[in-house]
């Protein structure tokens, strides 16, 4: 069965005549010798796909007794290390943690949560509630609840609650409906029906949302996230790292070029001129080109 992880437009893809046993053990020796040998992290991480590395990751635990994210832990530093770990966790763990730190702390990270929980698919966002619940104990919609608020809230839950339409054919007189009630809803009276938005701008598929003219396009708007996160004073690397790696089996090429349809430059040369160091060296191979 295809993992509903991997999408047709990534830049990370299976690597052939793959060993988990090699590349443990290959990993391993880069880790324990003198001196860390980041180069050969970096070319064995970024040229596998997330099965193969959850499969080294596996094979590192009975050969060394050890969590392959523990020893990069303890072995890295700095945004370079949070790359590495999170290129060997489980995406359904990773979005998980994503989610958590987004919420954790002094104020909420709204951003965030929009961009995670608007750009997965029901089944991944099914997939992402069963790992928040086993890794925090907690259910994603308790944690939402608690920490937001009034429509935001609500939005937000419905789209954790991984209810949204999967299909791809569309109904032009369903979205003619929704567009008028969208409409009537919204610039056509005061005070706002809020629970209409919610429910169609949250169950509807992505096509039908097209339709409606309401969805984003979801290269786009990771694009614009990428551009916002790169640009200025300071980089976010929470979100870049997020972005990068969630996407790399997915869409990333479109993103890509989304990038460099609305910014006039490449996402790759945007990372190498934000960047630095293993940090930009493992980046610029998770972009996989320029453009």
């Amino acid at each position: 069965m295809a993992s509903i992880w991997v999408g047709h437009r990534g830049t990370m893809r299976d690597y052939p005549g793959f060993s988990a046993s090699v590349d443990a053990e290959a990993i391993h020796k880069a880790i324990r010798g003198i001196g860390t040998d980041e180069k050969t992290l970096i070319s064995i991480l970024t040229e596998r796909s997330n099965a193969q590395r959850q499969l080294i990751a596996k094979e590192y635990q009975a050969a060394y007794g050890k969590e392959l994210k523990d020893d990069l832990k303890g072995d890295l530093s700095g945004h370079f290390k949070c790359l590495m770990v999170a290129l060997v966790t489980p995406p359904a763990v990773f979005d998980a943690k994503q989610l958590k730190k987004s919420m954790k702390g002094m104020g909420t990270n709204e951003d965030a949560l929009i961009e995670i929980l608007t750009t997965r698919t029901s089944r991944q966002m099914k997939e992402i509630g069963q790992a928040y619940y086993t890794v925090y104990k907690k259910s994603l919609g308790d944690e939402i609840s608690s920490e937001t608020s009034g429509d935001f809230r609500k939005a937000l839950l419905t789209l954790a609650d991984g209810r949204r339409d999967e299909g791809l054919k569309v109904d032009e007189q369903l979205a003619k409906e929704d567009a008028q009630i969208l409409y009537n809803a919204g610039e056509n009276k005061w005070g706002t029906d809020e629970d209409t938005f919610t429910e169609i701008l949250c169950l509807r598929s992505f096509p039908q949302l097209k339709l409606i003219c309401c969805a984003r396009n979801t290269p786009a708007f990771l694009a614009k996230r990428l551009h916002q996160a790169s640009k200025g004073a300071g980089t976010d690397e929470f979100t870049l790292n997020r972005i990068m790696v969630s996407r790399s089996e997915i869409d990333l090429l479109d993103i890509r070029a989304e990038f460099k349809k609305q910014y006039g430059y490449s996402l790759h040369s945007a990372i190498k001129s934000d960047t630095s160091g293993d940090y930009a060296i493992t980046l610029v191979k998770i972009c996989g080109g320029d453009d």
